[in-house]
């Protein structure tokens, strides 16, 4: 029998990937539920957090919104670190395209 879906956690801080300057980073940017996040592009929150704090943040930030965006949306938690390889295909594609 298959196993059901993991359901999204009901907070925020439930969320595997997220401790406190996560959440700080989440509240900057006005989000302050699960299924806020969960529409979100993790791309684009970067952007946003950049412009919002007047500085860049490491890349990794973006591998950790994918993580948190992907498990608000169901899927199963994952290191914030197995996300690395395509956020950087996905910023090559798009280097390529531009």
């Amino acid at each position: 029998m298959p196993r059901p879906a993991p359901k999204p956690p009901r907070a925020l801080a439930d969320l595997a990937n997220v401790g406190p300057a996560t959440l700080r980073d989440f509240h900057a940017l006005g989000i302050r539920t699960v299924a806020q996040l969960a529409k979100q592009d993790p791309f684009r929150l970067y952007d946003r957090l950049c412009l919002r704090t007047g500085k860049r943040h490491d890349p990794c930030v973006i591998d950790v919104f994918m993580a948190t965006i992907a498990q608000s949306q169901g899927a199963a938690p994952q290191p914030w670190w197995k996300f690395t390889a395509r956020r950087k295909r996905m910023l090559a594609a798009e280097a390529r395209l531009s």
